[in-house]
C-alpha cells in the first residue's frame, strides 16, 4: 500500500445523522500523517460483512444500530474472520464499555460522539493497524 492511497472505512448505522456525525469528526484526513480517508457508508448487517469479507481498514460501527446492533456485527466479525480489521464500536453510554471488550472491538467511544476522542481513537487504530501509516 502506497501513502498516497486513501484508507476505506466503514460506517455503520441506520441512523443517517449518526453517519454523518462520524464522518464530519474525522474530516478527509484527521492526521498529516495518514493518507486520506474513503468513506463507506453503510446502513445494514448484510453489507458490513459483504465490505468485511472485500476488505477495509478501519470500522466504525455503531453499537445501537437496529435490528442489528454494532457490537454483536463486530464480535461476529472478530469470531468468524481470519483477518478482521480494526474495529471502533460507537456504545449509548460510557458505562457500555464492558460490552465493547465483549465484542473485541480494539476501541470504543460511546455517543453522542466526541470527535476529539474519536479521531484520537481512529488515528491510532490506523497507525497501529495500516502498514503504511507506521
Amino acid at each position: 500500500m502506497t501513502a498516497s492511497k486513501p484508507l476505506k472505512v466503514l460506517v455503520y448505522s441506520d441512523d443517517i445523522e449518526t453517519r454523518a456525525q462520524v464522518m464530519r469528526a474525522l474530516g478527509r484526513r484527521p492526521h498529516p500523517s495518514l493518507p486520506e480517508l474513503e468513506y463507506l457508508e453503510v446502513a445494514t448487517e448484510p453489507v458490513v460483512i459483504r465490505y468485511a469479507d472485500e476488505g477495509v481498514d478501519l470500522m466504525i460501527l455503531d453499537g445501537e444500530a437496529v435490528p442489528a446492533g454494532g457490537l454483536g456485527i463486530a464480535k461476529q466479525l472478530k469470531d468468524e474472520l481470519s483477518t478482521c480489521p480494526p474495529i471502533v464500536v460507537l456504545t449509548g453510554r460510557p458505562q457500555d464499555s464492558w460490552l465493547a471488550s465483549w465484542s473485541r472491538a480494539e476501541a470504543a467511544v460511546p455517543q453522542p460522539i466526541d470527535p476529539i476522542e474519536l479521531a484520537q481513537k481512529v488515528i491510532a487504530l490506523l497507525r497501529e493497524h495500516v502498514p503504511a501509516t507506521a
